[in-house]
């Protein structure tokens, strides 16, 4: 067989057009790969979760990231991080002097992910992770509390947030805001943003909302 015959094939295939077809198999076999790894490794801490409920695994750039510890800059204590993913918040929370810092994840390979990231940091002990669903955490303690989550639970989460935060606890928003709060302060543009919402003034819009209405109504009987 001619030694030459090898580098001649491999030679034909890197000059040789893809075409149409060779394009689709390309992308056939990207998306079987990508499902591969939802189904074996992200999809079973979804398994149970109603469907509007789902939030897809997307890591925080180092840009939301800085944007949601500037927004905390001046606070202290504990932070709790709501879907924490693979823990990069937690971890940076550690960083910046917040003790205890915790994160609530329901998928345990994200839980295994975040604890490996914690370790090879050398922070593996001071940092905790969780394999939690969110809505059965009790907040009345928090004081600092993060979420990268998506709009459709957001705006349930409203709620918990509202019945169980006190007026000193403040809540950071990355890459969604949450639909019927008003921030306190933003920062960051595009999708490395992030919001900040007071509850104290989130209470005290409510209440004034509801005065507002109260008079309008008052006014439209007379």
């Amino acid at each position: 067989m001619d030694d030459d015959a090898p580098n001649e094939a491999l030679a034909e295939f890197k000059t040789k057009p893809l075409g149409g077809w060779g394009v689709a198999q390309i992308a056939v076999g990207t998306g079987l790969t990508v499902y591969a790894v939802w189904v074996g490794i992200l999809q079973p801490g979804f398994r149970k979760v109603p469907l509007r409920l789902q939030v897809p695994y997307i890591p925080a750039s180092k840009a939301q990231v800085d944007h949601v510890m500037s927004l905390f800059k001046g606070r202290k204590g504990a932070l709790v991080d709501l879907g924490s993913g693979d823990g990069r918040i937690v971890l940076e929370a550690h960083r910046q002097g917040f003790t205890p810092a915790v994160g609530y994840e329901l998928n345990p390979w994200l839980v295994r992910l975040a604890n490996f990231h914690a370790w090879r940091a050398g922070h593996r002990d001071a940092v905790s992770y969780r394999r939690e669903d969110l809505w059965k955490v009790d907040l009345t303690e928090c004081k600092n509390i993060t979420v990268f989550l998506a709009p459709s639970v957001l705006s349930l989460l409203q709620k918990k947030l509202e019945n169980e935060l006190s007026d000193d606890a403040l809540v950071v928003a990355g890459r969604f805001p949450f639909p019927d709060w008003t921030p306190c302060r933003i920062e960051g543009h595009g999708v490395d943003r992030a919001w900040a919402y007071s509850m104290q003034a989130q209470r005290q819009l409510k209440k004034n909302d509801k005065l507002m209405e109260s008079n309008l109504n008052n006014e439209l009987t007379k």
